[in-house]
């Protein structure tokens, strides 16, 4: 079987890429960060008329046909930049709510009374069941918004809300639509794999130009083992990654979910590392990887969940 990305599909990425690059830059990134704007309606516009959240919806419906394989491939892209907003369920829900395919509308996930990440500009909420059930919709948001509390977050991308009693969705979602869960955790892993990705470029550009005792830190011995175990988990959440993508299958989702999770996590700290002082400084992109990394760990699957699926597999 081959696993190499296809022309188009690599077409795709480089175009995601470009796209991000333009759109929301490191310069845009600053500026949403300062302003305290953790989903902006323009970008989340362009993202929109760009497809990413109709990407999989059928062309009688607007959307762009495409599959899973290629939504993860955007995901990975918007992991790397750091691209803030509900993106996973606004993409899950494109078909299900009104305005979301397009970038009109923003929907926010609720989890068995977990905090809701950007409940303060979510217009509807994309509640996941318990177990195999698959949940729900809640299409106005503004009443669960109005009893909830803002908390602190880790991540200055990602303001947190505490509902005051647990989420319950008024509907359910459509007849035919897949399990939110396992696909919102594929696609969180991609996230994860985008930022693991990037951090081993970040700390192999800075070990390459970062002088000590006369010479490159990268040429030292310590530095060079830390960038190449940072490629080797990297790699293998690629591996992982990819292949759930094409087989769908929970089990190795769930697989992928807690490989993408050790490598976005433990990379980052590694590229922490590689940078000394340097990526704990507000200037620095580092720190930012870290802690949106801490926070999609827990999303859609967390590492016990992910384990006890793959446990229950092997009986």
């Amino acid at each position: 079987m081959d696993f190499q990305l296809s022309d188009d599909q690599r077409a795709l990425r480089a175009g995601v890429r470009d796209l991000l690059a333009g759109r929301f830059g490191r310069d845009r990134m600053r500026a949403a960060l300062e302003s305290g704007t953790a989903v902006d309606p323009a970008l989340w516009r362009e993202l929109g008329d760009a497809g990413f959240f109709a990407l999989r919806l059928p062309e009688a419906e607007g959307g762009v046909g495409l599959g899973l394989p290629e939504a993860v491939l955007l995901f990975e892209e918007a992991g790397r930049v750091l691209l803030p907003g509900p993106l996973v369920a606004t993409h899950l829900a494109a078909g299900a709510v009104k305005g979301a395919a397009r970038g009109e509308a923003v929907v926010a996930v609720a989890d068995a009374g977990e905090p809701v990440a950007h409940l303060g500009g979510a217009d509807a909420l994309l509640v996941l069941g318990p177990g195999d059930r698959p949940g729900g919709l809640v299409r106005d948001a503004g009443p669960v918004r109005e009893a909830a509390a803002p908390m602190r977050s880790t991540d200055p991308f990602t303001p947190l809300w505490r509902p005051a009693r647990p989420v319950a969705a008024d509907e359910p979602l459509p007849s035919g639509a897949r399990h939110p869960r396992d696909e919102g955790a594929l696609l969180t892993a991609a996230e994860q794999l985008g930022s693991a990705a990037r951090t081993t470029e970040l700390a192999v550009e800075y070990a390459g130009t970062r002088e000590q005792f006369g010479a490159p830190i990268g040429s030292f011995q310590a530095v060079k083992h830390l960038c190449a175990g940072m490629l080797v988990r990297a790699e293998l959440a690629r591996c992982a990654v990819y292949a759930a993508a094409v087989t769908g299958d929970p089990v190795e989702i769930a697989g992928a979910k807690l490989l993408a999770d050790d490598a976005a996590v433990r990379n980052a700290r590694d590229c922490l590392q590689v940078h000394g002082g340097m990526g704990f400084t507000w200037e620095s992109d580092v720190h930012l990887h870290l802690k949106r990394a801490w926070l999609r760990a827990g999303w859609w699957h967390t590492a016990a969940a992910a384990e006890e699926t793959l446990a229950a597999d092997l009986r």
